[in-house]
């Protein structure tokens, strides 16, 4: 494990050989709030790394429900019981292991880690707009129906969840890098994603803080050069960036 702290916000990384996950620690006045849950075997160094800061988790927000994002959820809400759970209304559904699609959603098989067997369900049902202390949550459908990310309305450091990788070259969700393949190959709709890229890089973030990779400052180019990436090898290259 090692944990980065990059203003009010702590990257806190599990290193597995093939698969390295994110998830972070946000710094509040008094509490913290865990963004996404990681592995189910990261329950200890999420709990030690909060300990070290110094304040409790009262909030637990996840960016959507794949397997990596929220595997520790069970042992952390079992650790931290009086702490709330946060997902999209849409995703919450995956949440619970169901992979039904919705009227009005792409026909397109829902992809990824959807859990089967977890316990825990959300507290809060989140849209866009609403607030978590310090973080406004936006839409960002495309990796998962109900994905969603997080501005800090005070830094304007983003935390994304898989709707951008870092990790084997910067890139939108579905798009492939042969470095590190698997965001792409656990999205839903490549199409919805690269919309979504797009939104999020009009909210012009400080910093970009993903599942997947190193937190990245100043990412306006990166970003930028990533949906010019997907607009050519998903579609939409007449639009505008």
């Amino acid at each position: 494990m090692k944990v980065t702290k990059h203003g009010y916000l702590y990257q806190v990384a599990f290193m597995p050989r093939f698969f390295p996950v994110n998830c972070y620690l946000l710094e509040e006045e008094a509490e913290l709030t865990l963004v996404d849950a990681a592995l189910p075997f990261s329950v200890k160094g999420i709990l030690q790394a909060a300990a070290h800061i110094g304040k409790p988790i009262t909030r637990i927000v996840l960016t959507h429900a794949h397997g990596d994002h929220v595997g520790a959820l069970d042992g952390l809400k079992q650790a931290l019981p009086d702490a709330k759970v946060y997902i999209s209304r849409r995703d919450a559904k995956l949440l619970a292991g169901n992979k039904e699609l919705e009227a009005g959603e792409p026909q397109l098989p829902i992809k990824g880690d959807v859990p089967k067997s977890l316990k825990t369900r959300a507290d809060v049902l989140l849209s866009e707009g609403d607030r978590i202390g310090s973080l406004q949550a936006w839409a960002t459908p495309g990796h998962t129906p109900g994905s969603m990310a997080f501005l800090d309305v005070r830094s304007r450091a983003l935390i994304a969840g898989d709707a951008f990788q870092v990790r084997g070259g910067m890139a939108v969700a579905g798009v492939v890098k042969p470095w590190f393949p698997f965001p792409a190959f656990g999205t839903w709709s490549k199409e919805v994603a690269l919309e979504s890229a797009r939104k999020l890089r009009a909210l012009e973030p400080s910093l970009l803080a993903v599942g997947h990779g190193r937190m990245m400052e100043n990412p306006a180019a990166g970003m930028d050069a990533a949906i010019e990436e997907a607009m050519i090898k998903i579609g939409g290259a007449s639009a505008t960036v």
